[in-house]
């Protein structure tokens, strides 16, 4: 059965440092008719499922943890009983949603990410690219057989992710953005977390 990429929107709220934001957040799933990857769990497990559909979950695949984009994983969780996967990098971030070690109510996921890695979904690979900057954890999933890259906030249509905030860093982001997303294809999809798609090539074209 072919991959196909599914994609969702989900509104909701973004709190860091003391602020809240209202957010719309992408929804991206990868897969076939049977099984799939969901990338990032923001705001609703109902809006999650509805892009998912009747198939089995292998993974929640999260790309980094700011809430809005873990909000909803562990329930998620609970409904696809699939794991949930995050680069260990990112504990900081997910401990301010999900608690810490002295909070008896915690959870956590349930495996790590680590740059190199290759997830299956069908017979495509996902191949995780370790990209800190927006967030100290934040990852990148490659599809070289569909010809697309799932930024996250890493990277946008227009430019780099947010910085400026806690656990982020501008020139971290802007490394990672050439070392590992500029040497993808020109004609590379970039499936972003917020708003619409670019290319990897527009984005290099554009500069940092």
């Amino acid at each position: 059965m072919a991959v196909r990429v599914d994609h969702g929107v989900t509104s909701g709220t973004f709190t860091l440092d003391g602020q809240t934001f209202d957010v719309d957040n992408n929804v991206w799933v990868v897969g076939d008719d049977a099984e799939c990857v969901v990338i990032d769990a923001p705001h609703s497990v109902e809006g999650v499922l509805a892009v998912v559909g009747d198939r089995r979950v292998k993974a929640i695949v999260c790309t980094h943890a700011h809430d809005d984009h873990v909000r909803v994983a562990p329930e998620l969780r609970e409904r696809v009983l699939a794991p949930i996967l995050l680069h260990p990098d990112d504990r900081p971030l997910w401990e301010l949603t999900h608690g810490g070690p002295d909070d008896p109510r915690a959870t956590l996921w349930d495996a790590d990410l680590a740059d190199g890695q290759v997830l299956t979904v069908g017979d495509t690979a996902l191949h995780v690219l370790h990209t800190p900057g927006h967030a100290p954890g934040a990852v990148c999933l490659y599809a070289p057989d569909l010809g697309c890259v799932f930024t996250g906030d890493t990277l946008f249509h227009g430019g780099p992710g947010a910085t400026g905030r806690s656990y982020s860093d501008r020139p971290t982001l802007e490394a990672s953005i050439r070392a590992k997303l500029f040497a993808l294809p020109d004609e590379t999809v970039v499936h972003t977390g917020h708003g619409e798609d670019t290319t990897i090539g527009a984005e290099r074209d554009r500069g940092l």
